[in-house]
């Protein structure tokens, strides 16, 4: 009996199940508080989520109304920190097993923590072990303390003797407390990205996810507002602002129970994705990204720029080319010829490259239009006879750098590629073919494919190692859903995907990490911060008419630094003026594409100007806090002005939509300034021969003045901008 007890002891040690004294974790920044603790029957949960808590002596009075049963044992209801399928927790699980014996349910007890300091914060990596099953999963945490930001995702893994099945695998769960819950999600469509949708979030779920597989984010974006009391504020009010660091289906899931209690759980959508994972391996999820602020929006936005810019970003704190695409001059109609005088037309304009973008490629299926060619990646030899060295060499002669257009990730069946691998693309073997654009995806779930991919890169490097900038494209979804290689374990297809997808961007990334790439996909289908490590900036939409941009550019910059957003003046909407296109452009990563020559003498020499002013001030509009002052959501106007990071120097842009007849016009008030500094106003980005019309310009003001009265710089007159620079 002795060795019995002695043995039970021993088993309940190993796997925490003795009432073992309460642990508490804390993970923090310098303004928010995650406290974990563990229960008396040592499993794991959320105790406080919030403001910064100033006295850790206070962490043993939360209340944890969790009370043992009639028997003595506890059933516990608590708020878990990684809760699972088939718990006393009858709500959304993080996590969700099929076991190697069918079983459905996972216990997960506490078994160490470890913290540790990584660049720009602290990692805390906390260790869950199953007490009937050989499962472990362990939950990563990085608070980054100045930036006010955490990023979390967790491990899973197991030692089962077959392979057990995954169904829910979050990213982690967090729970909230308060009176009222307001979500606002970013819904798109093809040149409609950014359109946000507010609801207030009563008892039950709201999920927002997105099925596509590739071009993820075509219907829903992977980020989210949350306002906590209310509804979310620009400046006022406590916001969460949360997005998912995946290139691929994902899932938020927020789900009001029956104490008012909102669940947040954000990860991969596990739609068609029931993962086997063999013994041994071990399953990460994405990385989730949040920031909390009691100030409103604009203070949990500059948190995340300022995050992104210092730890994610791919050259987050370097500086971006000004370029100049063919796209909307030419289409696929060109020649060598016709492009090097594009070049010259480049450093003519000012801007620092020449992006040639589809059509150039293909010989047997030449790319005329979209429906041949894709696979096929040699220049064409009728179009371009010196090939792909001879543009890169009327680009050196011609003064700018040189950039080019690929997608991939995707074949057309007219091509050679396909001819000779079918079993490189994904296509249901026993249906008709559905296809999108013209086109089919690749199944980068494949290692021969991801060679293949990387070789697309690396082939056009070795060759022409002055190449300084691709475009990424990726214009289908996953269709006609089935992998050749994945044979019996189709439910990894949609995730093994996306991991081959960044096994290809890794190599890419490690041999050239100087390599600068734009993220586009049809527009703004991929926005998230895992591709965002290797691509400098994202295409938000390739609708460019300056007036709906101004919504796109406000919606994606709660979300991203303007650095990461790519915007380029085009010929959409002729209506406007091309200063009005220029300007609004200009208040992210500015870039033209159009003909040039179609301008007025003036127009083009205003443009001039303008990519001058942009290439001197792209510091404090790239690199400076940003602060949106007037919502284009809200009325008929638009300003946001950017502060360099020393406060010295500011960029203002302001500008009229739709103004109503006789509509009452308000003074700019500016933000994020020094009150104690005097700031000259000078008016700039102005036509050839024209003079300021602004009663600010040239003036000095202090920035007490500027913030708290503003400046009268609005007007009545449709589609007018201005552009002022303070010093």
């Amino acid at each position: 009996m002795k060795k019995i007890l002695t043995f039970i002891a021993a088993l309940m040690l190993c796997f925490g199940l003795q009432a073992a004294e309460k642990k508490t974790i804390r993970i923090s920044t310098n303004d928010i508080d995650l406290i974990l603790q563990t229960s008396p029957a040592n499993r794991l949960y959320q105790v406080y989520f919030g403001e910064k808590l100033s006295s850790s002596a206070d962490f043993s009075k939360f209340d944890w109304k969790v009370k043992p049963g009639s028997d003595g044992s506890y059933g516990e209801r608590g708020h878990e920190a990684y809760a699972c399928s088939g718990t006393e927790d009858s709500f959304e699980p993080a996590l969700a097993i099929t076991h190697a014996d069918g079983n459905l349910t996972t216990y997960l007890y506490y078994k160490s923590v470890q913290q540790k300091a990584v660049n720009g914060g602290t990692e805390t990596i906390i260790r869950l072990a199953d007490d009937q099953y050989a499962d472990e999963v362990t939950l990563h945490y990085v608070a980054y303390q100045k930036e006010n930001v955490i990023k979390t995702w967790s491990e899973i893994k197991h030692n089962e003797k077959k392979p057990v099945t995954l169904w829910r695998y979050a990213s982690g769960i967090f729970y909230l407390n308060a009176s009222k819950y307001y979500l606002t999600n970013y819904h798109s469509d093809w040149a409609r990205e950014g359109q946000p949708a507010t609801q207030q979030l009563q008892f039950g779920k709201k999920i927002i996810d997105t099925k596509l597989g590739t071009r993820a984010a075509e219907q829903s974006e992977p980020f989210f507002e949350l306002g906590i009391d209310g509804p979310a504020r620009e400046n006022e009010g406590t916001v969460m602002l949360g997005t998912v660091n995946w290139t691929g289906n994902f899932s938020c899931t927020f789900e009001v129970d029956n104490v008012n209690c909102l669940r947040v759980i954000p990860g991969i959508n596990p739609y068609a994705s029931d993962y086997i994972l063999k013994a041994g391996e071990t399953f990460k999820t994405p990385e989730f990204v949040f920031t909390m602020s009691n100030n409103g929006t604009s203070q949990a936005s500059r948190n995340l720029h300022d995050w992104a810019r210092k730890y994610q970003l791919w050259n987050g704190e370097g500086t971006r080319m000004t370029l100049l695409n063919n796209w909307e001059n030419t289409g696929f109609d060109f020649n060598q010829e016709s492009l090097a005088q594009l070049m010259k037309d480049a450093k003519d304009l000012g801007v620092e490259m020449f992006l040639l973008d589809d059509g150039w490629f293909g010989n047997k299926y030449p790319r005329k239009n979209d429906h041949a060619g894709l696979g096929d990646w040699e220049p064409t030899h009728t179009k371009l006879p010196g090939g792909i060295p001879a543009l890169v060499k009327a680009a050196q002669n011609a003064g700018v750098k040189f950039g080019l257009w690929i997608e991939p990730e995707m074949v057309n069946p007219k091509s050679e590629l396909y001819e000779k691998h079918h079993d490189w693309v994904i296509e249901q073997p026993n249906r008709k073919t559905y296809y999108y654009r013209n086109q089919l995806v690749l199944d980068l779930s494949n290692p021969e494919v991801q060679n293949y991919v990387f070789s697309i890169v690396d082939k056009l490097m070795t060759q022409n190692p002055n190449i300084t900038y691709f475009k990424w494209d990726c214009n289908s979804p996953i269709t006609n859903i089935f992998s050749p290689y994945e044979k019996e374990k189709q439910g990894n297809l949609y995730i093994d995907y996306v991991r081959g997808l960044y096994k290809v961007l890794d190599r890419i990334h490690n041999k050239y990490p100087k390599l600068e790439m734009m993220l586009c996909s049809g527009g703004g289908a991929r926005c998230d911060y895992a591709a965002l490590k290797y691509f400098g900036e994202l295409w938000p939409s390739d609708d460019t008419d300056p007036y709906e941009r101004l919504y796109i550019q406000w919606s994606m910059s709660k979300f991203f630094p303007v650095k990461a957003l790519a915007a380029h003046v085009t010929n959409w909407n002729k209506n406007t003026s091309v200063k009005f296109r220029t300007d609004v452009a200009s208040m992210c990563k500015l870039g033209f594409d159009i003909d040039l020559k179609t301008m007025s003498p003036d127009d083009y020499k205003y443009t001039q100007g303008a990519v001058a002013n942009w290439r001197r001030l792209q510091d404090v509009i790239l690199n400076g806090e940003q602060y949106r002052l007037i919502s284009p959501y809200e009325g008929n106007h638009m300003a946001v002005n950017y502060v360099s990071q020393d406060k010295q120097k500011a960029v203002v842009f302001a500008y009229d939509l739709h103004p109503r007849f006789q509509e009452p016009l308000l003074n700019v008030r500016l933000q994020g300034l020094d009150p104690n500094k005097t700031y000259t106003v000078k008016e700039i980005n102005l036509m050839p021969g024209k003079a300021s019309t602004l009663d600010c310009d040239g003036q000095q003001y202090t920035g007490d003045f500027l913030m708290k009265v503003g400046l009268n710089i609005l007007t009545a007159n449709e589609g007018t901008s201005h552009v002022l620079e303070l010093q």
